[in-house]
């Protein structure tokens, strides 16, 4: 019987996801398998290799963003992606917002808040 369960995100941006798990320590795959509870595996599009027993899959929807696939089972993913894989997508979207800033010529100064929010403050270029 399988344990995986899938959510549909807004993860559009492969690169900015590679940050985010970067920044949290943890390695993306491209066409690979996902673990989950004894040998069960998913194919994943793109899998985020996480440290414990259980892997995080994504596969392209049909509106061009990724779905997020995993055994939750026991808490193993959200210990290393937060509950209902919040600590990712908070990165995720800091990242992308970075990115983009950037990319339209702004500055950008990023701040970790007392409560664990991150805080962005971006500036218009100058030229």
């Amino acid at each position: 019987m399988s344990h995986f369960t899938t959510i549909k995100t807004q993860i559009k941006d492969i690169e900015a996801l590679r940050s985010a798990c970067s920044e949290l320590g943890l390695t993306v795959l491209k066409d690979a398998e996902a673990r989950g509870f004894i040998s069960n595996t998913t194919k994943g599009d793109y899998v985020i290799q996480l440290k414990g027993p259980y892997d995080v899959a994504l596969n392209k929807q049909a509106d061009g963003s990724f779905g997020l696939t995993s055994d939750l089972w026991n808490g193993h993913v959200e210990q290393e992606v937060g509950k209902d894989y919040g600590k990712l997508l908070q990165l995720y979207g800091v990242h992308k917002a970075i990115r983009e800033a950037r990319r339209k010529g702004h500055l950008v100064k990023r701040s970790q808040q007392g409560d664990g929010s991150i805080k962005l403050v971006i500036a218009g270029g100058w030229a």
